[in-house]
């Protein structure tokens, strides 16, 4: 933790530290006036290397091959557009929103172009990819974080969710990244293994954290999974309530814990780019439904500033759960634990 929080304090800068503070304080600023108001520029970004995925997860768009957006790849063109344009305020950087990040043979250049800036990178990987040489890449990139997603601690259990993956080679990734960062002298990245906790591996979160120690993992986190069909139950949703999102009512139907406030700090501090340059509001949209505008004709701070940027903003003041996007939204309310 001491080795991630040095690499966090590398990339703020007394730039970066009042922008945030201008968009914290505009953003209870509109919180309590009903009326958006943005002061600054984002601070953490979502950045997408692809859609495509080698993975069939059951509740995931990319595994289900059900967008009704395009599949394709994220230019290198694409985004230096975008890294250019925020880097001066930019602390956060994750290059994923769908997809498996390795699968684009830039991820190595997107990397290093937002290290190089003094940009917190972060990845999520399903590790099949994590080949000994990639591993080496991945280190020598400057990469900030990497998430491990490590859904079960059997096969059997892992392929419940994963399906069409293999759990020795999430390991054998994991191995190669621990010891690409030996063999480089290097603290970085911050290895975390995500568990999404469902119904099928919800007995092995224990086993998780011991499997984590005998890898040399930083760190695990377990996360509680979104469903999209839950109101009549779902086989995937935890029986141990604590990790579930979702709340058993009294008539058996299930409904979501979030009580949907009308506010989102999201809307203030983040955003989402697709692999084809369109910015959307948050990871929530993943067919990219609410397009703010294309970072491909238009310049960032005029789509951040934007009319059509601040009606949405006004609709989550005013009635968020007339949103589509978040009506099954868990921000939250997730589990992180």
């Amino acid at each position: 933790m001491y080795n991630d929080l040095k690499e966090i304090a590398r990339v703020v800068s007394p730039k970066k530290l009042a922008n945030a503070f201008r968009i914290y304080q505009s953003y209870y600023q509109s919180r309590i006036s009903g009326i958006p108001h943005i002061k600054g520029m984002p601070f953490s970004i979502s950045v997408e290397p692809t859609t495509s995925c080698n993975l069939r997860c059951p509740e995931c768009p990319s595994g289900l091959r059900s967008f009704s957006r395009p599949t394709g790849m994220l230019t290198l063109a694409t985004y230096q557009n975008i890294i250019d344009q925020l880097q001066d305020y930019l602390i956060y950087l994750i290059l994923y929103f769908q997809g498996e990040p390795y699968l684009n043979r830039s991820l190595f250049d997107f990397i290093r172009y937002a290290s190089e800036r003094k940009i917190y990178t972060a990845i999520s990987t399903n590790a099949h990819y994590l080949t000994e040489q990639n591993a080496i890449k991945t280190v020598q990139s400057g990469l900030s974080r990497m998430i491990i997603s490590i859904d079960g601690t059997t096969q059997e259990t892992y392929q419940n969710y994963r399906v069409g993956g293999k759990l020795h080679k999430v390991l054998s990734g994991t191995e190669n990244i621990i010891k690409a960062k030996k063999e480089l002298g290097s603290s970085t990245p911050h290895t975390i293994f995500q568990f999404l906790v469902v119904r099928p591996n919800e007995h092995q979160v224990e086993e998780v954290k011991q499997l984590a120690k005998q890898y040399g993992v930083d760190d695990v986190v377990f996360k509680s999974a979104q469903v999209y069909d839950y109101e009549h139950g779902n086989p995937l949703i935890p029986l141990n309530e604590h990790f579930s999102r979702y709340k058993k009512q009294a008539d058996g139907t299930y409904a979501i814990k979030n009580k949907l406030l009308n506010h989102c700090w999201k809307m203030w501090h983040s955003c989402v780019f697709t692999w084809d340059g369109k910015v959307v509001p948050c990871c929530f949209d993943k067919d990219a439904t609410h397009t703010m505008g294309s970072i491909e004709n238009t310049a960032f701070k005029e789509i951040w500033h934007s009319p059509a940027y601040n009606h949405f903003r006004t609709s989550i003041l005013k009635g968020r759960n007339q949103i589509d996007i978040c009506t099954n939204c868990t921000e939250g309310t997730q589990v992180w634990l």
